[in-house]
C-alpha cells in the first residue's frame, strides 16, 4: 500500500509561481514511477508530468512543457512539481499518482496509476 498526500496548492496571479509537493508512505515508494495530474471543473483528470523510479526520465504534456519542472527525492519519499510562469488555464485540482507497474516508457494515462492522492488545488487568476 502507498499512501500519498499533495499540498502546496493555492492562489497566485498569472506568471507566478507555486511548488506542490507530494508525500509518500511505504517503503518500495523507490520502485514506483510517479505522476503528476490535474482535474478542471467539468473537464477529464489530464496528464501532466511523470517521473520514473530513478529520476532519471521525465515527461511533460505539451501545455506544461518549459514551465513546469518535476522532481523526487527518494530518500525523502517526496515528488515536487515546480510550476513556474502559470497561466489562468492551470487552474484545476492536481493529483499526484503512484504507478507499479514497471514499464519502459512513463505512463501518461491516468489508468495506468494504482494510488492517487487526495488533490489540492491550484487557482491562478488573471
Amino acid at each position: 500500500q502507498v499512501q500519498l498526500v499533495e499540498s502546496g496548492g493555492g492562489l497566485v496571479q498569472a506568471g507566478g509561481s507555486l511548488r506542490l509537493s507530494c508525500a509518500a508512505s511505504g517503503r518500495t515508494f523507490n520502485n514506483y514511477a510517479m505522476g503528476w495530474f490535474r482535474q478542471a471543473p467539468g473537464k477529464e483528470r489530464e496528464f501532466v508530468a511523470a517521473i520514473s523510479w530513478s529520476g532519471g526520465s521525465t515527461y511533460y504534456a505539451d501545455s506544461v512543457k518549459g514551465r513546469f519542472t518535476i522532481s523526487r527525492d527518494n530518500a525523502k519519499n517526496t515528488v515536487t512539481l515546480q510550476m513556474n510562469s502559470l497561466k489562468p488555464e492551470d487552474t484545476a485540482v492536481y493529483y499526484c499518482a503512484a504507478e507499479t507497474y514497471v514499464r519502459t516508457v512513463l505512463a501518461v494515462v491516468a489508468g495506468s496509476y494504482d494510488y492517487w492522492g487526495q488533490g489540492t488545488q491550484v487557482t491562478v487568476s488573471s
